[in-house]
């Protein structure tokens, strides 16, 4: 039981961080050297900016480029690549660096936050998280670096900042970007979109299954369920966005009408992979068809995977709920995927994810609807979009009323560290009863 509590307690400390880190940026974006030109940022923006920042959504109230000074840029970089990273994960990384040792508490809140099943193993997974965090981000900024050098005859000092920030948000899913119109100026350019869809997919994967395909990644049958089953979801996901995009998009003279077949092909790759929590865009959001907001509700609110830089309620969860409904449908005992089967208590907090993610959206969305004027789509959107982590916006959050941008921040830290607060919580809250009450069956349906 006392091992349980210590597990439950470290667990906690992972949203407390969270807001520690919030309000150290929050404090740095107010002082006047943050801002670009006089004066400081009120409060209300800084919190909104350090919030989305830290939770890696994306969502912004002022443009980044030319509200934010140099150093306020840089502030807002490192933000989001703490919040990327894990701030549990860092803590631990640091303490081991300097100390060589860790204490058990410290263990204990690094395995929260990445979804670490083995104690003792948590000091080489921060290491490879790590790893993989720099590797992909260098190599995604120096490849968009020399692009933006040659292609754009961007200077290389310039070249080099703009590639690095759009690596670093990719990788992270932050969805943050040093230009006014995301990237909506490359939106024909699969050397600069490309990469960044790829670091995008690599970060919000989930590094459990990069440590997975690292390890063995010629004999996919040794691979975990939880590899599996989000490799399949992925899998499955991408191509009906994409497909859902062309279809609804391709004649849109707002959006994808008037580009050549090629680029409406990348263009609606690009939405299909940012929905999963990337958070840039390569066409108006705002003008995208209804059908396509529907489309984007889905993706943004299943996200990616589990452990990773992505937001949402997870494909694996996504996922294992499908095989439940597959099993009842056809009468199985137990629902099983890949010669495994998955337990009920995991069964049973898919669900308790997905209820609560959809009843915070709910009345996150009356609430907008109460304190603003614009239309139910718009607002759904940004309701999913910053409880997902995504980023993505219809353009109406800046013109949100204080109370509404207020909840926006609310949604963002609960989607981003609440789901870790309530996945953990309700793993390690099983509880084994030396009793069990008579069986009845109520009428469902």
């Amino acid at each position: 039981m006392l091992h349980t509590s210590q597990h439950l307690h470290s667990a906690r400390l992972v949203p407390i961080a969270f807001m520690l880190t919030i309000l150290v940026g929050t404090a740095l974006l107010m002082l006047p050297v943050s801002k670009a030109g006089d004066g400081a940022a009120p409060l209300l923006t800084a919190l909104f900016t350090a919030t989305s920042a830290v939770c890696v959504t994306g969502l912004i109230v002022v443009d980044t480029p030319t509200y934010w000074s140099g150093f306020g840029q840089v502030v807002i970089l490192a933000l989001l690549q703490i919040g990327g990273f894990g701030i549990m994960s860092g803590a631990t990384l640091l303490g081991f660096l300097v100390m060589r040792r860790l204490r058990l508490t410290y263990r204990l809140v690094a395995q929260a936050e990445t979804r670490s099943l083995a104690l003792g193993d948590i000091v080489s997974v921060l290491r490879r998280i790590l790893l993989a965090t720099v590797v992909v981000e260098l190599a995604t900024a120096a490849f968009l670096c020399v692009w933006l050098h040659h292609a754009y005859g961007q200077p290389w000092g310039l070249a080099a900042w703009h590639g690095l920030f759009q690596a670093v948000s990719a990788f992270n899913n932050a969805g943050f970007s040093t230009y006014s119109d995301s990237l909506i100026g490359f939106a024909t350019d699969p050397m600069v979109l490309g990469p960044i869809m790829v670091a995008m997919i690599i970060g919000g994967i989930g590094f459990p299954v990069l440590n997975d395909i690292r390890r063995d990644p010629r004999r996919p049958g040794r691979w975990s369920l939880h590899t599996k089953i989000t490799l399949l979801g992925t899998a499955m996901l991408l191509p009906t966005g994409f497909i859902a995009v062309l279809v609804y998009e391709w004649s849109n003279p707002a959006t994808l009408g008037p580009l050549a077949p090629a680029a409406k092909l990348l263009g609606a790759a690009f939405h299909s992979a940012m929905t999963r929590s990337g958070g840039f865009n390569a066409v108006d959001i705002g003008q995208l068809r209804p059908e396509t907001h529907v489309v984007s509700y889905g993706l943004m609110l299943i996200g990616g995977g589990s452990a990773g830089t992505a937001g949402g309620i997870k494909v694996a969860t996504f996922l294992v709920l499908v095989l439940v409904i597959w099993a009842e449908i056809r009468g199985e005992p137990d629902v099983t995927a890949f010669g495994r089967r998955i337990s009920r208590d995991v069964q049973r907090q898919a669900l308790t994810i997905v209820l609560l993610a959809v009843g915070f959206v709910g009345t996150s969305t009356l609430i907008l609807l109460s304190v603003s004027d614009f239309p139910l789509q718009d607002v759904v959107f940004e309701a999913i979009s910053a409880f997902a982590t995504v980023g993505l916006s219809t353009g109406i959050t800046p013109h949100l009323p204080p109370a509404g941008q207020l909840v926006i921040i609310f949604l963002m830290f609960v989607g981003r560290v609440g789901t870790i607060t309530v996945a953990t919580s309700l793993a390690l809250n099983t509880k084994q009863l030396p009793y069990r009450y008579p069986e009845e069956r109520p009428i469902v349906g």
